[in-house]
C-alpha cells in the first residue's frame, strides 16, 4: 500500500487524517491525530454523525460519505482537501472490493468500494473492514498496545466483528461472527443487537457470550481478547460474568476505534504494522 502524506502532515507531531466509520445505523467521522505521543489516537474535535441511509445502497451511502467529508474538510486543522482519507466498512474488503453483506444491503457485493468512494470524494480513499480498523486502532493506541502474541479484538454491535493481530500485525478479514453457535451464525445469537432483540438480561447475555468466547478460545488460543463496539462502554455488566483462560478487557478507544483505525489505514499503517 502506498502511504500518502501531505507536506502539512509531515511537519506535524500529530499528522491529522480523516477517518470515517460506515455502520448499519449511523455513519460517523472525525479528524484523527496519528503519530506518537499522549494525544496520538485521539480526535480533534467531536465526531460528526449522519444516520445511514435506508436502504443503505451504494449511491446514497456514497453521497452521505461525501457530506461527512465536506463537514470535516471545513474544520480548523483539517488536512488538505486532496489528502487521502480512510473508510471502514462492514464487510469483507479485498483489494478495495466488497465481498460480503451480512449486515448491509446485498447490492454492495462485488462493488468497487474504493473506486466508488474516490469518484464521489475526488481524493485517494483506503477502505478497510470495520473490525479490522478497530483492531488496528486498539493494537496501535489502545488495549493491545505493546502486547505480543495473538490478540483478538471482538466488536459486539449489529453483528459480531473480529480482528486478528499477531505481534502488532493485522491479519485481515477475520470473520469470527460467521462461526457457528447453537446451530446458527454466532452474530445472530451473541451480538449486541441479539441481546436487545431477545430482551436478555446481562446475565442471560453473558451465557451466550461465554459459549461464543469459549468456542473462539478453543479454536485459536489467543493471548488476549479485547471487546469493542458500543457495548464496550458497559464492561462491568458482563465481563466479570465470563470464565475464560484468556484475559479479556474492554476496548480503550470504544466507539472511536473504527474512525481511528480507518485513518491509520489511510496513513499506511495497515501495510507496515507500525
Amino acid at each position: 500500500m502506498t502511504t500518502h502524506t501531505s507536506t502539512a502532515q509531515r511537519s506535524s507531531k500529530y499528522p491529522t487524517t480523516i477517518g470515517i466509520d460506515v455502520g448499519g445505523t449511523g455513519m460517523k467521522g472525525g479528524l484523527v491525530r496519528l503519530g506518537s505521543g499522549p494525544k496520538a489516537g485521539t480526535l480533534r474535535g467531536d465526531r460528526f454523525r449522519i444516520p445511514t441511509p435506508q436502504p443503505a445502497m451504494p449511491e446514497p451511502v456514497a453521497a452521505t460519505l461525501a457530506a461527512i467529508t465536506a463537514e470535516l474538510d471545513g474544520r480548523e486543522k483539517a488536512p488538505k482537501p486532496s489528502a487521502p482519507l480512510g473508510v471502514c466498512f462492514p464487510s469483507i474488503v479485498k483489494d478495495g472490493v466488497c465481498l460480503s453483506a451480512n449486515n448491509i444491503d446485498h447490492t454492495w457485493i462485488g462493488t468497487d468500494l474504493r473506486g466508488t468512494f474516490e469518484e464521489h470524494l475526488r481524493r485517494p480513499v483506503t477502505v478497510v473492514n470495520d473490525a479490522d480498523a478497530a483492531g488496528l486502532a486498539e493494537a496501535r493506541y489502545g488495549a493491545g498496545r505493546g502486547v505480543r502474541g495473538l490478540v483478538h479484538v471482538i466488536t459486539l454491535g449489529t453483528g459480531i466483528g473480529g480482528a486478528m493481530i499477531h505481534d502488532g500485525m493485522l491479519v485481515p478479514n477475520f470473520e469470527v461472527g460467521s462461526l457457528e453457535l447453537d446451530g446458527v451464525m454466532a452474530e445472530s445469537r451473541a451480538s449486541a443487537k441479539a441481546r436487545e432483540r431477545d430482551q436478555l438480561s446481562w446475565a442471560e447475555y453473558a451465557e451466550r457470550l461465554q459459549r461464543f468466547f469459549s468456542h473462539v478460545e478453543r479454536i485459536f488460543s489467543p493471548d488476549l481478547f479485547i471487546v469493542g463496539g458500543g457495548i464496550s462502554k458497559r464492561p462491568d455488566d458482563y465481563l466479570p460474568l465470563l470464565r475464560l483462560r484468556t484475559p479479556i478487557v474492554p476496548a480503550q478507544l470504544q466507539n472511536n476505534a473504527g474512525i481511528v483505525g480507518a485513518a491509520l489505514a489511510a496513513h499506511g499503517s495497515l501495510a507496515d504494522g507500525n
